[in-house]
């Protein structure tokens, strides 16, 4: 039991550098940029409060689950700006593996039991292939757009990003795993991305 027990404190205490992971997008006053913990703490949020978006086949419970997992490699790999001069890296093969890389060492802290669930987890949200992760890679998109618009255009100001980049890179996601929250969204973003 000791060991078991060491072996997830481990776990949670690395965990806890996900909160030294400091990411593109502000919070919503400006006032600083969030850090990864923020973000998976806000999606998960974002799932409860907005699970009347998601599918009929959405599972609201595992995408939370999802959501608190999804950004733990950046411990490692650090977090790439979706819309930064590298923002093609972003799903690059090269931070793929990184982030894999990354998996293999943050979940292999836990013991077999539990490591292998949540990787499983993890893996699912990076494959974006099941309804469940599907949403969640939505609302990982849709959260930013709603700080960049409270915050009076955040990193798109930062990264001068255009109605096409924002189209591309967020908006085909969130409009394949929540697509009345994108028409909503896209009626917002026409003050900042007139030919949106």
């Amino acid at each position: 039991m000791t060991e078991r027990l060491d072996a997830q404190f481990a776990f949670l205490t690395e965990a806890d550098r996900l909160k030294q992971v400091i990411r593109a997008t502000p919070l919503c006053d400006g006032s600083r940029r969030e850090n990864s913990g923020e973000h998976s703490w806000h999606l998960a949020l974002y799932a409860l409060v907005l699970a009347d978006q998601a599918g009929p086949d959405v599972n609201i419970d595992r995408v939370v689950r999802m959501l608190i997992l999804h950004d733990l490699v950046e411990i490692d790999t650090g977090d790439v700006p979706i819309h930064s001069a590298d923002g093609q890296a972003h799903g690059s093969a090269a931070v793929a593996e990184a982030e894999a890389r990354a998996a293999d060492r943050i979940f292999g802290l836990l013991p077999e039991d539990i490591g292998v669930g949540l990787r499983a987890l993890w893996e699912e949200f990076e494959a974006a292939e099941t309804p469940d992760a599907v949403f969640a890679k939505a609302l990982d998109r849709v959260q930013p757009v709603l700080h960049n618009l409270a915050s009076g255009g955040g990193s798109w100001n930062d990264y001068a990003v255009n109605a096409r980049q924002l189209e591309a890179r967020v908006g085909t996601k969130v409009a394949r795993g929540a697509p009345a929250l994108w028409a909503h969204l896209k009626g917002r973003l026409r003050g900042y991305f007139p030919d949106i």
